[in-house]
């Protein structure tokens, strides 16, 4: 299933920490906090269980969503896909 992962986390180390995890499990950044992928269930709790760790006492925000075919074939992207930057972890604002 499409895995979604989008997150407010306002910590530099921690928000690179968890774009470093969800690159690790192959998800592919769509927007600065957004990263999305296809995980097997096991692949998906297993990401949970390292981003909720990373997180910890935080006061950062991870949300995960579970996306269906179906649900993904009515996606609608609108204006120029997003381009990861060199150095990609950056946040630039």
């Amino acid at each position: 299933m499409h895995t979604l992962v989008i997150y407010d986390i306002t910590d530099d180390n921690i928000r690179n920490r968890v774009s470093q995890i969800c690159k690790a499990f192959g998800l592919s950044r769509v927007q600065k906090s957004a990263f999305l992928g296809i995980l097997s269930s096991g692949e998906r709790k297993e990401l949970i269980s390292m981003l909720k760790r990373t997180l910890s006492d935080s006061d950062g925000n991870i949300q995960i969503y579970v996306i269906c075919r179906p649900d993904m074939a009515l996606r609608v992207e609108l204006g120029k896909p997003y381009k990861e930057e060199e150095g990609g972890d950056v946040l630039v604002v």
